[in-house]
Formats: structure tokens, sequence, C-alpha cells
């Protein structure tokens, strides 16, 4: 279930903005400038149904989005979705799943307390029987001049 961001999770001054995901429904999002840097050496690892329902996390997820395991399961993905991000990188990213091929992008996800974590995703479809019965996700740190580019290039997109 999508639920709007509360501000007293938000940690600093935030902005307010509304999100609409492709199937419709819309989230108020409250997001800061406020980075968290994403720790060398670990993965973050999720799997969804197919359609984008988190099944499962690592504890590196948990602790980079600020959501606790409990919050995460059964939400769906786009729970971290930050406003910066355009919609054509995730129609991109549905585009290429849904043919049961392998995507891979720079994302800025939304933590629970409004800041954000730049990654770089790995998003690969769970074919069994001919069928996608959900994703894996795998994510790491991306470099700096690859965030750098992708903060010059999102806001052209959108």
């Amino acid at each position: 279930m999508i639920v709007d961001m509360k501000p007293e999770d938000i940690v600093g001054e935030y902005q307010e903005a509304t999100l609409t995901y492709c199937d419709g429904k819309s989230r108020k999002v409250l997001y800061t400038q406020l980075e968290t840097p994403y720790p060398d050496g670990k993965l973050i690892v999720s799997t969804t149904t197919p359609d984008g329902i988190i099944s499962h996390v690592n504890r590196a997820f948990v602790e980079m989005s600020g959501y606790t395991e409990a919050e995460l399961l059964g939400a769906p993905h786009c729970i971290l979705r930050h406003p910066d991000m355009p919609a054509a990188a995730f129609k991109d990213l549905w585009d290429t799943v849904l043919r049961g091929e392998k995507w891979q992008g720079f994302v800025k996800n939304l933590r629970k307390d409004g800041g954000y974590y730049w990654v770089k995703a790995t998003v690969i479809p769970n074919v069994r029987g001919g069928k996608v019965v959900g994703f894996t996700s795998v994510r790491r740190k991306p470099s700096r001049s690859k965030v750098d580019e992708c903060i010059a290039l999102y806001p052209t997109l959108i």
C-alpha cells in the first residue's frame, strides 16, 4: 500500500511533491537535500512480485532505505522513488524487464527520512516456465562521475 510520507519522519527542512505512479496511484513525498553516501563493499538486494511488490529485502536495503523490514515487505518498490527521477527511466526499466531482459541504470532513491542515496541498479526478471514470476534487484555503489552525469541529465528527461 502506498501512503503519504509523514513530517515527523523527516530529518531537516524538506520540500513536498506529489508523485503519480504508472498504476495511476499518487503519493505525497517529503524530501530533503541530505545525501546518505553509499557504503563501500555493500550490496542492496531485494525481490519483488511481477507487479513490483517487495517480497524480500536484505539488511543493507533496510539500513540504506531507513525503513524497517516490516515496512518494506508487502510495499510497492516505488515507495523509494525520488521526485528527481525521470518517469522515462522507470518506463525503460519496466519495458525492459517485462520483455524478460536485464536492466541496468543509475537511480536516486528516496529514504524514509526524506534524504536520498544513489545506486547503480541491476534488475533481473525471474523467469520460470517461460513466465516472469518476479524480479531480483541488486544495487551497488555508483561512481561519483556517473552520479554527476545523471544529476545533469535527469532534469532534461522529466
